[in-house]
């Protein structure tokens, strides 16, 4: 052989290597998340739905619940997709030469993001409604009973509802564009109709994010200050206890004594309400024995964070809004390979990566909490140990929505220069002017009103029960007005 095809060879065996490497990385990382995926979801399921006395209804839900665990795996990895690219290439540019992280290359990225793409398409699509018509399913009238006759039953399920998507699709694409180029690109099943309908969801998830962030950023001070002990001046936890005893006496006399009432008592609903009032008195205790550092040092600080994090968000977005105006480079874009390790996708280099990396998490959560917290959403938030089947399904192809919007969302708004890579990059909308100026002067508004209205009337309601005017006869703004037989009383 010659020297040519002895290079050749070393070159297509590298090639090899790498692949394989890049293969197991990933099979790597995606079996950790959905181990910890499935330690979540097994502290959310209600264990009576897998120890029935009916084996066939405990396998369904069991395959259910794989099925949702490798959805919430995909959308875990869907977070941390953006925040692993701007983290791989800081570090690449620090440690260029570095033999230990020569693994950690723009290819090995740009696969994660295929992958991403290819198993939320899969998990939108075929995944979570298999889930559901499985878990909803008996089987066909006359068929034999067992877990393969609820099979046929949901492929035919799925198979319809195929049908009347590709039919809604091409009605709507014969009504909006009529011409041979588009009838003849419905014919293409794999290029034409995923990425087309995969764009159709994404762009309801960016939109969702919208409404979601802004409100989960005016609920984050809400939800901080039930989470950590506050100072003496803004809450009196005597007061809370001495209240929370008198009401637990009073319900146990009235169960004790059910027949000195005229009215008949709800025994059941009594017993839970005093269960809630033992537990929310044993966190009232735990929060009296709080030291005096986490009570006046630890609610301000986190305070102090959620202000300057919502802060820098609006912040940036309003610099992108006006770097659209005056920069075209600005709008988001595809990029075909991920060129890591040249240039920092930030202006203040590693430092502001960081900091992009840290908002990113943060309107994350802020989504979710506001996801949850909206009146549409409220039934579906999950409940430890109490979590029906088809609950965990919708909370997964929700949070997988909201999940594979953000790389689209944090490229849209400013958050990072990073280009969308693979498929992600492929939306039509993304390159409309008009759509992404209008998506980040919403996003603007919205938080900056949400955070008045709700920071504002937030800190106005602690004065006021911090120094004792809301037990005035006097009406309060904020606080209804008392009734006469309190003021008299």
């Amino acid at each position: 052989m010659e020297a040519a095809d002895y290079e050749v060879l070393s070159v297509r065996e590298q090639l090899f290597h790498e692949r394989v490497r890049e293969c197991i990385i990933s099979t790597l990382l995606f079996a950790t998340l959905y181990i910890l995926c499935h330690i979540a979801l097994t502290h959310f399921k209600k264990p009576a739905e897998f120890t029935t006395a009916d084996d066939e209804d405990a396998t369904v839900n069991k395959i259910a619940l794989e099925l949702c665990t490798f959805t919430l795996a995909v959308a875990l990895g869907a977070v941390l997709l953006l925040p692993f690219s701007i983290i791989s290439n800081e570090v690449l540019l620090s440690l260029p030469r570095n033999y230990y992280i020569q693994w950690l290359n723009g290819s090995l990225i740009h696969g994660l993001w295929n992958l991403v793409f290819l198993f939320s398409n899969l998990s939108l699509i075929f995944l979570m409604p298999f889930a559901y018509f499985f878990t909803e399913s008996e089987g066909f009238a006359g068929s034999k009973k067992g877990v393969l006759a609820r099979v046929y039953e949901t492929v035919v399920m799925l198979m319809l509802l195929t049908l009347l998507v590709l039919g809604m699709v091409w009605v709507a694409s014969a009504i909006v564009d009529n011409n041979k180029a588009s009838r003849e690109s419905l014919y293409d099943f794999w290029e034409y109709y995923l990425p087309y309908l995969y764009s159709c969801i994404s762009f309801l998830g960016v939109l969702l994010l919208l409404v979601c962030t802004p409100l989960g950023l005016a609920r984050m001070f809400s939800v901080t200050g039930k989470l950590l002990v506050k100072p003496r001046l803004l809450e009196d936890l005597e007061e809370q206890l001495h209240c929370s005893a008198f009401e637990e006496a009073a319900l146990t006399r009235r169960i004790c004594n059910p027949t000195s009432c005229w009215l008949p008592l709800d025994m059941e609903l009594l017993h839970r309400q005093v269960l809630a009032l033992q537990t929310q008195r044993v966190l009232l205790e735990k929060r009296r024995k709080a030291s005096a550092w986490q009570r006046n040092l630890g609610y301000p600080l986190a305070m102090l964070c959620l202000l300057v994090l919502t802060g820098l968000s609006v912040l940036t977005v309003a610099i992108h809004i006006l770097e659209l105006l005056i920069d075209e480079a600005a709008m988001p874009r595809g990029m075909q390979g991920a060129s890591l390790g040249q240039v920092s996708f930030s202006k203040l280099g590693s430092f502001g990566a960081v900091v992009q990396v840290v908002l990113i998490f943060y309107l994350m959560v802020s989504s979710v909490v506001g996801f949850y917290s909206s009146p549409l959403f409220w039934g579906l938030r999950p409940r430890w140990h109490d979590t029906a089947m088809t609950q965990i399904i919708g909370n997964c192809v929700c949070l997988l929505v909201l999940s594979s919007a953000l790389p689209v969302f944090s490229r849209t708004l400013g958050l990072t220069r990073l280009d969308l890579l693979g498929d992600f990059g492929r939306f039509n909308w993304l390159g409309n002017f008009y759509i992404v100026f209008l998506y980040n002067a919403a996003f603007a508004s919205l938080t900056t009103l949400c955070l008045v209205k709700t920071f504002t009337a937030a800190v106005r309601a602690e004065l006021i029960r911090a120094f004792g005017l809301d037990r005035l006869p006097l009406p309060v703004s904020g606080f209804p007005r008392a009734s006469r037989k309190t003021q008299h009383q």
